[in-house]
């Protein structure tokens, strides 16, 4: 379906994009994950779909193995929703099916992320899809050290098949065109972005939420957001916690979070007597502002990061960060002025850089205030969906979709 578009430079209000399309006409995009549900993918996904939420576009998902039902049920997306695979372990490769998603809705680009969702991009090309665009977004454990040879050279079978290909940073670029054997000129780079109008700093909240949790006025609270799974680390940073209640200083953690190792973790704090009845284990929540605004200290010791979108919303709510020196965040932290990098694993380092930040109330507060205004000026939401927008657009007039932009 081809079609004379009038469109200008997006603008952005209240979250959304405003432009002159046809009535009627919608340039409609499908959004492939591997799994939908709680994750920074799939959230930056969401993000995404409201931002442009007005004319021209039209959202669908598609997830190639299965989704969470509360996920689903809680963002109200059932009825745009469409899942190609199933919830069993082992291989699956939906081609077929994916396919058959593809000619029933017809869209005009298919938007695929990351290696669970790369057999969409044949499944697309076999449908007639104008537009193919593939993005990575982050690092699965088992892939740290590399890729193995097979998924390799499928990877760059299907970045060959795809109108774009990006990166949510220059490290993921570098990282993936290498293993791709791609040059890096041909990965393009969109930051992931924070609505920094939603995380804002709050001291009424910060006392509140303590209040709420049983935090003594006195104790130092630092906390982390995200998927409790292997390559987050988080038993490195309850190390560096022990080390730091057993010398004396009042320290206390708040973890916000669900997955596989939530259940080890919480024996790892039961069954020391520095960290029994310090740790808070708050699970999947929707009020992650309030949480943030709660904590003192943000921490992320992820053994690998894509770009982190719980570090941006930390930041963009005035919160220090202390960061592994690992993926993206070295582009995000400004190591000594919004925050701290430190070594993956190293649990004396980060509690060295704990402490630093613990015993000084006033650097706590000045690099929380650089973090904020970090946010606000690199990594805001509203510079990303601006970006979305352009990518979607051009690649739109590139295969003839809109014959005309202004």
């Amino acid at each position: 379906m081809r079609t004379q578009l009038q469109l200008e430079v997006p603008h952005l209000e209240s979250g959304g994009l405003t432009s002159p399309a046809e009535p009627g006409w919608s340039l409609r995009v499908m959004h492939v994950v591997n799994y939908l549900g709680c994750g920074g993918t799939e959230f930056g996904v969401l993000k995404l779909m409201e931002g442009l939420r007005s004319k021209p576009f039209e959202h669908r998902l598609c997830a190639t193995r299965t989704s969470d039902p509360d996920f689903v049920r809680n963002h109200n997306l059932g009825t745009i929703l469409h899942v190609a695979g199933s919830a069993r372990e082992g291989l699956q490769f939906p081609l077929f099916r994916l396919r058959k998603i593809f000619r029933q809705y017809k869209p005009h680009i298919v938007h695929t992320r990351n290696w669970g969702g790369l057999e969409a991009v044949l499944a697309a090309r076999m449908a007639g899809v104008p537009v193919v665009i593939h993005s990575e977004h982050g690092y699965e454990l088992e892939n740290l050290a590399g890729i193995p040879r097979r998924q390799r050279i499928f990877r760059r079978m299907s970045y060959a098949m795809v109108d774009r290909v990006f990166t949510v940073t220059q490290e993921l670029r570098d990282y993936h065109s290498k293993q791709g054997w791609m040059r890096p000129d041909r990965i393009r780079i969109i930051h992931n972005g924070v609505d920094t109008h939603r995380f804002v700093p709050s001291t009424e909240t910060h006392d509140r939420v303590r209040r709420d949790l049983g935090v003594p006025r006195d104790a130092i609270l630092i906390g982390s957001v995200g998927r409790m799974v292997p390559i987050k680390d988080y038993s490195t940073m309850l190390r560096a916690m022990r080390r730091l209640v057993e010398s004396g200083i009042n320290l206390h953690a708040l973890l916000v979070g669900n997955g596989s190792v939530v259940e080890s973790l919480k024996r790892e704090a039961w069954e020391s007597s520095a960290l029994r009845g310090r740790v808070i284990f708050a699970g999947a929540s929707d009020c992650v502002t309030e949480l943030l605004n709660a904590m003192d200290i943000f921490v992320l010791s992820s053994r690998g990061e894509g770009m982190s979108n719980t570090l941006l919303e930390a930041m963009s709510c005035g919160l220090p960060a202390i960061a592994t020196r690992v993926g993206g965040n070295p582009e995000v932290v400004a190591d000594g002025q919004s925050g701290f990098l430190f070594a993956s694993g190293d649990d004396l380092e980060l509690a060295e850089r704990i402490t630093r930040l613990a015993a000084d109330p006033e650097a706590r507060h000045a690099m929380g205030e650089a973090a904020r205004k970090r946010a606000v000026a690199e990594f805001s939401l509203d510079v990303m969906i601006g970006k979305y927008y352009s990518l979607y657009i051009d690649a739109a007039v590139s295969r003839g979709i809109l014959t005309s932009v202004k």
